[in-house]
């Protein structure tokens, strides 16, 4: 069977052999985004699940890296022919998916292993690493941020892990008015017709607010931790290294890192990047929403 969801106005395609309501069952904020019908635009990708996959023989391919997601790790391969092999692991060791690239990352193979959890815990990410390298072919960036929507205008907040990003947007839904939650983890920037927007995901981290909307996007803000409330617009080459490392990206892959790189110097042209030092307070919202707002 094939399934259609629309994600960040991009169409991609799910191939498999499970049934709709399995697939939810691995796939469960994927509901808001499903496609009753298959729409007429250009996917994005396709994304064929397999009950089985052929193993990549050790001599075939080459270690890359493994990298720690915070709750799991991902094993990082490159295949002789230039695709690559991804290996998801859970927060237990025990490998729940496994994915194949292709060069033009517009077709992925992949298997689920384990449990209903594990299986949902590999699909998710599989999901969020074929989004972001697709993406980034079509001036699409998946970031790591908590956004909060005012009006018409999105703000998303980015900041190292433990930082306070949530915190920030938290105080936003509680001090300023007409403040919603458009998602505390993964939203997606998306550049249309050289204008810049945000939109939620299926992939919001802990806090379950998967909305399938579109904002204008007003600004990207890193917290930092300070004594006294201050917020500073970045120039052009600080913005890009504050951007950067909150974006989805393969490094070691020249064209999906070129892609990010481009894309990420797109958005500093559009909106302001910049840095708030502030304490978790109430002055620290009311700061940064009577600076960036639209």
């Amino acid at each position: 069977m094939d399934y259609y969801f629309e994600i960040a106005e991009h169409v991609l395609c799910v191939k498999s052999s499970y049934a709709l309501h399995e697939l939810f069952e691995m796939f469960p904020s994927g509901r808001n985004f499903y496609c009753e019908a298959a729409p007429s635009r250009e996917l994005l990708f396709t994304l064929n699940i397999e009950r089985t996959l052929e193993t990549v023989d050790a001599a075939a391919c080459h270690p890359i890296r493994t990298f720690d997601t915070g709750n799991g790790d991902t094993v990082v391969d490159k295949i002789n022919d230039g695709n690559y092999q991804f290996i998801i692991k859970d927060i237990e060791g025990d490998t729940c998916a496994r994915l194949l690239t292709r060069t033009q990352f517009t077709a992925y193979r992949c298997a689920l292993y384990g449990d209903k959890h594990k299986r949902c815990f590999g699909l998710n990410n599989v999901l969020m690493l074929a989004m972001a390298f697709a993406g980034s072919f079509k001036d699409t960036l998946l970031i790591h941020a908590s956004t909060v929507q005012n009006g018409a205008y999105g703000y998303p907040f980015i900041a190292k892990s433990g930082t306070g990003k949530s915190t920030h947007v938290g105080l936003w839904l509680t001090h300023i008015p007409g403040s919603e939650l458009l998602n505390d983890d993964n939203p997606i920037l998306r550049i249309v017709d050289g204008k810049p927007f945000i939109y939620g995901s299926p992939w919001s981290g802990k806090t379950p607010c998967y909305r399938n909307r579109k904002a204008k996007l007003a600004a990207i803000t890193r917290i930092e931790r300070a004594d006294e409330n201050r917020l500073d617009r970045l120039p052009t080459v600080q913005a890009f290294a504050s951007l950067l490392p909150s974006c989805s990206s393969m490094k070691w892959d020249e064209a999906i890192f070129n892609n990010i790189c481009n894309v990420v110097s797109k958005f500093i042209q559009l909106v302001p990047i910049c840095t708030l030092h502030c304490r978790p307070d109430k002055a620290a919202a009311e700061l940064s929403y009577q600076t960036l707002k639209k």
